[in-house]
């Protein structure tokens, strides 16, 4: 009688320590849940913003490079003005470097803006470069998105299963809860460092 009392006030007390233990687990999850879910609504907003910034730099690149061909058509055109017209006036023909040679400063200025700033400089060559780092900046966000898609899906089943362990004290489920947890924790890890990249995710 006295044995089965202490047998059972040992089998209680180990289930509660137990309990307690997927308590915690439970609680450890539930924080690497909530760091994956900010790390995955970070790289949505990262690869969103740097999209639009990407295309609102193009579109300026694009308006510039207009610009700059219209440029180099007139000064194409005076060019062929004064080579094939040796009768024009000295006045006129001077006029007409003047201009060809304030195109070509412009031409210049669209090309590579000469501001010290490098933040300011808006030349076709350095919004090429930011276009680029941009779309760089951008598919990296992007590539780390679907890690923490998973990474949260994973997370969330493992605390279900967690969860159901604990009221049920099956075994098979804490173990599938924390085989998908450490996959759930090691997706979360590799959105953030892309250590590895994995076939049809990122």
């Amino acid at each position: 009688m006295v044995w089965d009392e202490l047998s059972r006030q040992a089998e209680e007390s180990n289930r509660r320590d137990r309990d307690r233990w997927i308590g915690v687990y439970i609680g450890i999850l539930a924080v690497v849940l909530a760091i994956c879910s900010m790390g995955g609504g970070n790289a949505a907003k990262i690869a969103t913003l740097r999209n639009i910034e990407a295309a609102d730099t193009w579109s300026f690149f694009q308006a510039k490079n207009m610009r700059r061909h219209v440029l180099r058509v007139a000064v194409d055109e005076f060019e062929i003005k004064l080579a094939s017209d040796p009768g024009l006036p000295d006045d006129v023909r001077a006029k007409i470097s003047a201009k060809i040679a304030d195109y070509k400063k412009q031409d210049e200025i669209l090309t590579k803006d000469p501001d010290k700033d490098d933040a300011k400089r808006e030349g076709l060559d350095q919004l090429f470069d930011k276009g680029k780092r941009l779309e760089v900046e951008r598919d990296l966000a992007l590539s780390r998105d679907p890690y923490f898609d998973y990474g949260q899906a994973l997370l969330q089943i493992a605390i279900v299963l967690a969860s159901i362990a604990l009221i049920t004290h099956a075994g098979p489920l804490l173990v599938a809860s924390a085989f998908l947890g450490v996959a759930g924790v090691l997706l979360t890890i590799n959105g953030f460092l892309l250590l590895v990249k994995l076939p049809y995710i990122g």
